[in-house]
């Protein structure tokens, strides 16, 4: 798995659920919370999705990224953001390219795990084995204390 410290694949190109083509590259300059999750509307992702989505304007206001990225379709990602007002987007990783290179996509599936990626594309903080409650708040405590010391 990729690790603080380390820089992120910048060029490996995704969609979003609209079939837009994006990478990390296209969000140099600016922090993004990147968060990998198995599957669309299983009980954890909707819990980790809706825990998110609960302090996104939080995250928006100190002009952090907020992206969600599984190997699921872009159809079964609009679904599940549409279904749960997810106000962020959903990148869709079907051929596990960016998954794999972030060390989190083997034969079982995805882990769970969200990526703190700096301006310069960093990683400067991992939460692996992520427990989906409450989960967007301990992020969002960990951004705004690595923000306001700056």
């Amino acid at each position: 798995m990729i690790k603080t410290g380390e820089k992120v694949p910048l060029d490996i190109i995704v969609s979003d659920t609209d079939g837009v083509l994006t990478s990390l590259r296209d969000f140099l300059g600016s922090y993004v919370v990147l968060y990998t999750y198995p599957k669309d509307e299983t009980p954890g992702c909707v819990k980790e999705a809706c825990s998110i989505r609960d302090v996104y304007a939080e995250f928006k206001a100190l002009g952090i990224n907020v992206i969600g990225i599984s190997p699921d379709n872009k159809e079964s990602h609009k679904k599940f953001a549409e279904h749960h007002a997810l106000p962020f987007p959903l990148w869709t990783d079907t051929k596990h390219e960016l998954l794999s290179e972030l060390g989190v996509w083997s034969f079982t599936g995805v882990d769970r795990t969200t990526f703190l990626i700096d301006k310069e594309g960093t990683v400067a903080h991992v939460w692996e084995k992520v427990k989906p409650e409450g989960h967007g708040e301990a992020v969002l405590s960990y951004v705004t204390n690595i923000i306001h010391s700056k």
